[in-house]
């Protein structure tokens, strides 16, 4: 076989003209280095056969050269292939970040930690890691007087001082009407609300158990310039699921409602629900217009103030490194 006689990294093409350059001298044609016949180290009585299969391989080199042209043509492409197809790069590096505050962690009125909250470069967005209290606020099935909706009576207030319900004059929670989503249930409010709707129009307020929002503390709100309203993304650290979210509560640092917990396959169960650790918060401020929003409206603003910030794979490198923040069982 022709393919036996090639030994590796030689053309055909060189092949095919070494057995030429015997076939020349033999048959007598342009051998000009050859004084006689004999001088080409060749019998004048070679078999009639083999004069005829040098002939033909003679005749065979131009062939032979298209054929190994072509051959080299096809490689070129499939290499091509190769390098498209070849692994994404690296995500970005996150290491551009800067702490802009640390946010103390009380337990038993006592600070345990402080929590970074990072910025980018000098990009307004900032993130954080922390876990995850599930809000019920602003469900209509809320609360009720015999604390038997989606959450703990005793995570709306209490009486005099009401967080979770409205309250008349007296300090009392006011109920729902026959009109109203559940009556005999708690208006449950939140601190972002549609201001067009009566004050005491349970839809006025964001619905926790379908809209994805996040609660963040006055503080951190107030330092960074976030407005009811502003848009987010929140990261299940651990599952790479992420989910666009609203800012339509004041509260605790790490906390998202039931809707948002749905979103990133965390039990969203307001009364044993939630984790303590592996979220990942990111937040636009002035993204906003200061009004609940519809879920569309939500995911296109907080899609695109994404895309802007670096996307999901920048979302997930930043992911990747705010892990040693977090306490060591969830790393």
């Amino acid at each position: 076989m022709v393919e036996q006689a090639i030994a590796p990294g030689r053309s055909i093409t060189a092949l095919a003209a070494r057995y030429l350059s015997a076939g020349r001298c033999i048959l007598g044609v342009g051998c000009r280095s050859c004084e006689t016949r004999a001088n080409c180290g060749h019998s004048k009585t070679m078999p009639r056969a083999h004069l005829i299969l040098i002939f033909a391989a003679a005749l065979a080199i131009p062939l032979l050269g298209v054929a190994q042209e072509n051959d080299q043509g096809k490689q070129a492409p499939d290499a091509s292939s190769a390098a498209q197809n070849a692994a994404p790069a690296a995500p970005k590096s996150c290491d551009a970040r800067s702490v802009m505050l640390n946010f103390p962690i009380y337990r038993d009125g006592e600070v345990v930690r402080e929590a970074p909250v990072w910025r980018l470069g000098d990009s307004t967005p900032y993130f954080f890691a922390a876990g995850m209290t599930i809000d019920a606020d602003g469900s209509p099935n809320a609360y009720n007087p015999e604390n038997t909706g989606l959450d703990d009576l005793a995570n709306a207030g209490q009486p005099g001082h009401w967080d979770g319900v409205l309250q008349d004059r007296d300090g009392k929670p006011l109920v729902q009407g026959p009109d109203d989503p559940f009556p005999g249930y708690y208006i449950s409010c939140t601190s972002l609300a549609d201001r067009t709707k009566p004050p005491l129009d349970p839809r006025r307020f964001v619905d926790a158990s379908k809209i994805p929002y996040v609660v963040l503390p006055r503080e951190v709100a107030f330092d960074s310039g976030t407005r009811l309203g502003d848009f987010a993304v929140a990261m299940n650290m651990r599952t790479g699921a992420w989910s666009s979210a609203i800012f339509a509560d004041v509260g605790t640092f790490g906390e998202g409602s039931i809707a948002l917990a749905d979103n990133l396959g965390i039990r969203s169960d307001a009364r044993r629900g939630g984790t303590w650790g592996g979220v990942l918060y990111l937040v636009f401020p002035g993204s906003g217009n200061g009004q609940p929003r519809s879920m569309d409206e939500i995911n296109e603003a907080a899609s695109k103030a994404l895309q802007v910030w670096g996307g999901a794979e920048q979302l997930s490198s930043c992911a990747a490194s705010s892990r040693h923040t977090m306490w060591p069982w969830y790393r």
